[in-house]
């Protein structure tokens, strides 16, 4: 048994059989050791990125660990975005990196790089295994690593000579560490603060959906506080049924107003909330001055215990209702093609327990809150900011729910950063509709100049912009990837997409040529 074998092996018996792969030379015994165990599914992107973003919607669905498998220094920072991305969702990922051996180490080849150094500067763990023996040991520390305080970036380095190398047999992790756990004190004092005027509980991580998301709409009508989320969120129940919560918007004077009045937040799985950029003559922010913080639960706390203690403190029984949405779905809309109508299309239209990865940053304001009332269905949002997750996303959170329908959602120019998951959905016969909201442009950055006070601009900063000149064809770049589309630019031609795209079994695209 070589090094590599034996990473195989322990990726197996720890429960890890899912790999997102863009290998190199450097690699090769890996592959090959691969090749030996068909239990583990191995998933080709073309592009690192969609390796780490693949990942990373994984974890959001599956709730546990998928690995990378990377090439060198440049592979790793090709996957960069994406990772920063999983780190900010607290997704648990194993990055698998191949470098050259270590004998090689001491030249200037053209693949050498400082490949610890970037690692460390996204992942929370990271290791060179020093020999061909101690790659199993540190496989198992790595999974483990991944699986601690709620989901981890861990990255294993592994020197080309320590996968060919022999090596010793797999190893199994010891279990991870608990959770740490706010004290008793601590929870009775959020108690008696949520019952205040104007409190706010600030949720996030696990308490946003599921069994811990109905909690904490309870725990919000025992004591009348507000039930909020932050603006970008690594998961949300949404639609009919689930616990009304009120999710802070983007645009930092708006996210003002909806913060004015409160008093206290009480944060619980999530970071403090605060503007994604500083402005000029604006609050880095959003809550007033006097407004008490509380973090009684981090991201890497205990959210599951915190939340059902939380509840017992404040009184929530087996009787105890919450405030939710009904379903109320919009008739097919018909007509001129708006933003608007495309929600209402897609509110009428999902079927229940549809997932929805959503990177339509500008056109999403007025496509996603028809769904609230929507059937049942999970929205999965971005996270770090770094744009062209969601293509990549909705292949991993579709590898972790086969049996489920992922929309993706995404604006033309995030899409073509991570345009290749389209060949990977073709690939596996993944279950996607994609819907791609061609506005020809990076709307979002015509936004943030006037953010920063300028009213108008010219050629230059136009052509920072728009994506005009040529046109991007979407179908046709999705056929060429083995992915039927069709190209929509009113509400009839969308509304039959739609519905060709939900009805099929595979991938399909559909590009929306926005107003």
């Amino acid at each position: 048994m070589n090094g590599a074998e034996s990473l195989v092996k322990t990726f197996l018996q720890n429960g890890v059989d899912t790999v997102f792969a863009n290998p190199g030379t450097s690699e090769m015994h890996f592959v090959a050791a691969l090749d030996d165990h068909p239990e583990m599914r191995c998933v080709l992107c073309l592009f690192e990125g969609g390796t780490s973003g693949g990942a990373d919607g994984y974890f959001r669905m599956k709730r546990d660990v998928a690995a990378t498998l990377l090439h060198l220094a440049p592979g790793f920072g090709n996957a960069f975005a994406n990772l920063h991305n999983a780190r900010k969702a607290n997704s648990g990922v194993v990055n698998v990196v191949g470098d050259h051996a270590t004998h090689h180490l001491r030249y200037e080849s053209p693949l050498k790089g400082d490949l610890t150094g970037i690692s460390q500067a996204v992942s929370h763990w990271t290791r060179v295994s020093p020999d061909a023996k101690s790659v199993a040991g540190d496989g198992a520390a790595a999974i483990r690593a991944a699986r601690a305080n709620n989901g981890q970036v861990a990255t294993l380095i592994l020197p080309a000579d320590t996968a060919w190398n022999p090596a010793v047999s797999p190893v199994v992790y010891d279990t991870v560490p608990p959770l740490t756990r706010p004290s008793e004190a601590e929870i009775e004092a959020a108690a008696l603060r949520l019952t205040s005027e104007n409190a706010a509980l600030v949720v996030g991580g696990d308490a946003l959906f599921g069994r811990l998301r109905e909690l904490a709409g309870k725990i919000a009508a025992r004591t009348g506080c507000r039930l909020v989320a932050d603006t970008l969120i690594p998961r949300l129940s949404k639609g009919a049924g689930t616990a009304k919560i009120e999710q802070l918007v983007y645009p930092i004077t708006p996210k003002i107003g909806q913060m004015e009045k409160l008093t206290s937040l009480t944060l619980v799985g999530t970071n403090r909330p605060v503007a994604f950029f500083a402005y000029p003559d604006k609050p880095s922010v959003p809550e007033p001055p006097a407004c008490t913080i509380s973090e009684l639960c981090t991201p890497e706390m205990d959210v599951a215990w915190t939340i059902e203690a939380l509840s017992d403190a404040v009184g929530v029984g087996s009787r105890t209702g919450f405030q939710s949405y009904e379903l109320d779905l919009p008739d097919v809309p018909t007509g001129q093609l708006t933003l608007e109508k495309v929600g209402q299309a897609l509110a009428a239209l999902m079927p229940e327990n549809a997932v929805v990865c959503n990177e339509s940053i500008t056109s999403g304001a007025a496509v996603i809150p028809p769904t609230k009332t929507a059937r049942p269905h999970e929205f999965l949002g971005g996270t770090g900011g770094a744009i062209g997750y969601s293509l990549p996303c909705a292949v991993g959170a579709a590898i972790a729910c086969p049996d489920r329908k992922l929309i993706a959602l995404t604006g033309d120019g995030s899409a073509m950063y991570t345009l290749q998951s389209l060949w990977t959905m073709a690939r596996e016969g993944l279950d996607i509709t994609v819907i791609i909201f061609a506005n020809r442009g990076y709307q979002i950055l015509r936004h943030e100049l006037a953010n920063v006070g300028v009213e108008s601009y010219g050629q230059n900063a136009s052509a920072m912009f728009d994506i005009e000149e040529p046109l991007i064809d979407w179908v046709s770049l999705a056929r060429g990837h083995g992915v039927p589309g069709m190209r929509t630019d009113d509400m009839e031609s969308f509304c039959k997409a739609l519905q060709a795209g939900l009805q099929n079994q595979g991938p399909y695209l559909i590009e929306v040529a926005c107003p």
